[in-house]
């Protein structure tokens, strides 16, 4: 459970890592940035059952691109609340995760839909490029 303040009124609230449907402030009913982490056992719950589309950021603590990108990768939680679910997997606490899409560099970002990757994008870019990848990949999960 993280707790998440409302970008529209400011009023704190408990966002769980993983529910069905989409976070909402208690308070003024508007869409909640959903940023959590993962690792293997959570995995298929927080991720493959999402409702919305996830941006997986794939990336380790010891990463510099990581942690450069990191705060572009928040803001487009913030930006695209109600619309996306930011998931944070660190590779080195999750290998089998890691493995299991073929990570080879860090950050590895995709876009996956009821568990299927729509987009990736590998290494660092800027705010801007970031941007745009999401919004195609967020067209593409909506036609699925």
């Amino acid at each position: 459970m993280h707790i998440v303040e409302c970008d529209a009124c400011g009023k704190k609230n408990r966002v769980p890592a993983a529910a069905k449907g989409k976070p909402r402030c208690a308070n003024c009913q508007s869409p909640l940035p959903w940023i959590t982490e993962a690792d293997d056992s959570s995995f298929a719950s927080v991720v493959e059952a999402s409702a919305l589309p996830v941006l997986l950021d794939l990336w380790a603590p010891w990463c510099g691109p990581c942690r450069a990108v990191s705060p572009a990768v928040e803001q487009l939680g913030h930006d695209f609340a109600g619309q996306v679910k930011v998931v944070k997997v660190n590779v080195d606490d999750a290998p089998a995760t890691a493995s299991r899409f073929g990570v080879q560099g860090i950050p590895t970002l995709i876009v996956m839909h009821h568990g299927t990757v729509v987009e990736r994008q590998t290494g660092a870019a800027p705010a801007s490029v970031l941007r745009s990848w999401l919004e195609q990949g967020l067209k593409a999960a909506a036609r699925d």
